[in-house]
């Protein structure tokens, strides 16, 4: 039997006891998930009881037993979600968890086993439970907006705040993505781009006022926007989401609708590094595939020269499918699609 689990409130985190953070989107407080040496669990915010469960691996299979009357009402199926993310951080090699059933299972479950609900690893990281501030879903909607010949739907306001937020086990950190505030982050904006290796990809090494032009536009196109990436709340990393149908990318392959690309850097040179850039590789993908649940694919175009960036894509899931002419760059197209991704890639 595997060590069994406790949930705790925010509070100062002891790395010793093996703690996990985690954040339900209904919700702004955190939850910590500590493993303890004993045959049961218990959790508490403050002197509120909260719950525990109990990792079990029994002939191959990993079973999530819930404690005492947890999951038994709906309200609880954040709680209960929180546990199975920290059951499947600590057992990376489950495909699936069977899990104590009750109301609480009906929107995370995808089937049952001898009365136990059955929890996939890949349709679980797709829901919107935890990670994500998913807004409510946009009607399909036909605009008169974007090019002649590619007229996409309507697409959503841009975000605000806090988008996307996620403890990550291997680094012992937690990553977050919040749309970019152009007044609070100008002065960092220019500082990242006018380092020699973000210039040469980028090619903005500019002066402020031309940047903040240049984040002026953005906020005025309804297909892309600028979001920033932090480590434990240290801005780390700039990136551009864009829908592929309306982006310069569109004329060179036969977009879907809901086609997502992304551009990035890392401007916090402490953060350098593959692993901690292979983590933002995968929590962009993840965060564009859970915005928007009809989006099967994210594409990209780096350059074709550029072997880093593509070993970081095939490490993500990403299929080189050709090669084509920019006028400032030969590019790589890439295309990352949902099903392999959350079959493939460890989150």
């Amino acid at each position: 039997m595997t060590a069994p689990i406790r949930l705790e409130p925010a509070a100062p985190l002891d790395v010793a006891v093996a703690t996990s953070r985690h954040w339900p989107a209904r919700q702004e407080a955190m939850i910590a998930v500590e493993s303890e040496p004993l045959d049961a669990g218990s959790a508490r915010r403050g002197a509120e009881h909260l719950g525990g469960a109990e990792l079990r691996a029994e002939g191959g299979t990993v079973r999530l037993v819930l404690a005492g009357s947890l999951g038994a009402q709906p309200g609880d199926a954040d709680l209960v979600a929180v546990l199975c993310e920290a059951a499947f951080q600590r057992c990376p090699g489950a495909g699936r968890l069977r899990v104590t059933d009750g109301p609480a299972l009906a929107g995370i479950a995808t089937g049952r086993l001898e009365g136990d609900a059955l929890v996939e690893r890949a349709a679980f990281h797709q829901l919107p439970l935890l990670w994500h501030r998913a807004s409510a879903p946009y009607p399909l909607l036909r605009s008169g907006l974007g090019p002649a010949d590619r007229r996409p739907p309507l697409r959503p306001p841009q975000p605000a705040g806090l988008i996307y937020r996620r403890w990550l086990a291997h680094l012992g950190t937690t990553l977050s993505l919040r749309a970019i505030d152009r007044r609070r982050d100008l002065a960092r904006f220019h500082a990242w781009m006018n380092q020699p290796r973000v210039a040469f990809y980028w090619e903005l090494a500019q002066d402020e006022a031309a940047l903040d032009r240049y984040l002026a536009e953005q906020e005025a196109d309804p297909h892309l926007y600028g979001v920033i990436g932090s480590f434990d709340d240290e801005p780390v990393s700039y990136f551009e989401f864009y829908w592929a149908m309306e982006d310069r990318l569109g004329p060179h392959y036969d977009p879907e609708e809901f086609d997502r690309g992304w551009h990035g850097l890392v401007g916090n040179p402490r953060h350098l590094g593959r692993p901690k850039t292979q983590a933002w590789f995968t929590a962009v993908t993840h965060c564009l595939f859970l915005d928007e649940p009809r989006t099967r694919r994210i594409m990209g175009e780096p350059r074709a020269s550029h072997t880093k960036m593509l070993s970081y894509c095939a490490t993500t899931a990403y299929t080189k499918l050709k090669e084509f002419d920019f006028p400032h760059k030969r590019a790589a197209l890439v295309c990352c699609e949902r099903e392999r991704f959350f079959r493939e890639v460890a989150l």
